[in-house]
């Protein structure tokens, strides 16, 4: 499977502007004939713009569904289409979208947990729900940046059966190397592959660090992004899985009865 990242920079708050680059990302990418297509976290507001969210997060996910969805069908291409702001009812969620190449949305997150050093919980409404799904028969999952951080999380999704995990974020140029851990150490403990797309780019006083990557099961870069606006491709082969987990049978040996549920 070739998976490609659209490490994307985005202007705060212009979501028309936003829609029409991450559309030219999307053309330019099908270049290289991928099977997967990656955009980063709420690419449609940025991250974000507090004084109009609402009004900027309205028809979101249908504006998405429509454009990026008739994207994957005219192109016949796998979208994971990050995440975008989007109002459901009175609230505003952070909602991650998929679309498989016939265009159909065949998967929708909610990001669970919302990024408290910078008021996300204020604004946002954390979901309720894990998220898993096939791609071309491969059983993928999709976490929205801070959610990395919580291994039980993506421990849960590996359980139950998963192949490749993606990793949509905005994550700041400061703690550039805190994502790279994470995600590898993600790869590594749970024997998959990880895709990860960043932002790139400043919003406000926050500089995003790109570094967008594909790994291995083993811990290894497969593809790395700079600090600004790329695309990065990667082949992921999925025949590796099998003799990885034969070999080091980390869910074989697991030992739940010793582990804590708190």
């Amino acid at each position: 499977m070739k998976v490609s990242c659209l490490q994307m920079n985005m202007e705060l708050g212009n979501t028309a502007k936003n829609l029409a680059h991450a559309k030219e990302l999307i053309c330019e990418a099908m270049r290289e004939s991928p099977d997967v297509l990656v955009l980063p976290e709420t690419w449609n507001t940025g991250f974000f713009p507090k004084e109009r969210l609402f009004e900027l997060s309205k028809g979101a996910c249908d504006g998405v569904k429509d454009c990026i969805g008739g994207l994957a069908r005219e192109y016949g291409v796998n979208i994971v289409a990050g995440s975008v702001s989007n109002v459901r009812g009175n609230s505003i969620y952070n909602t991650a979208m998929v679309f498989n190449r016939d265009g159909v949305c065949i998967a929708q997150y909610d990001k669970t947990h919302l990024f408290t050093p910078m008021g996300e919980d204020s604004y946002y409404t954390p979901g309720t729900h894990l998220c898993r799904f096939a791609l071309d028969g491969i059983q993928c999952g999709i976490v929205i940046c801070y959610d990395v951080r919580f291994p039980e999380l993506i421990r849960t999704l590996a359980l139950q059966g998963l192949d490749m995990l993606f990793v949509v974020s905005q994550w700041p140029k400061t703690r550039t190397f805190h994502l790279r851990t994470l995600t590898t150490a993600r790869a590594i403990e749970n024997q998959m592959f990880v895709v990860c797309c960043n932002s790139c780019g400043t919003a406000d006083n926050t500089v995003f660090g790109g570094s967008s990557a594909v790994i291995n099961p083993l811990g290894e870069t497969l593809s790395l992004a700079g600090e600004g606006e790329e695309i990065i491709s990667a082949e992921c082969n999925m025949d590796m899985l099998a003799e990885i987990r034969g070999s080091i049978p980390v869910f074989r040996d697991r030992r739940q009865e010793l582990y804590s549920s708190q």
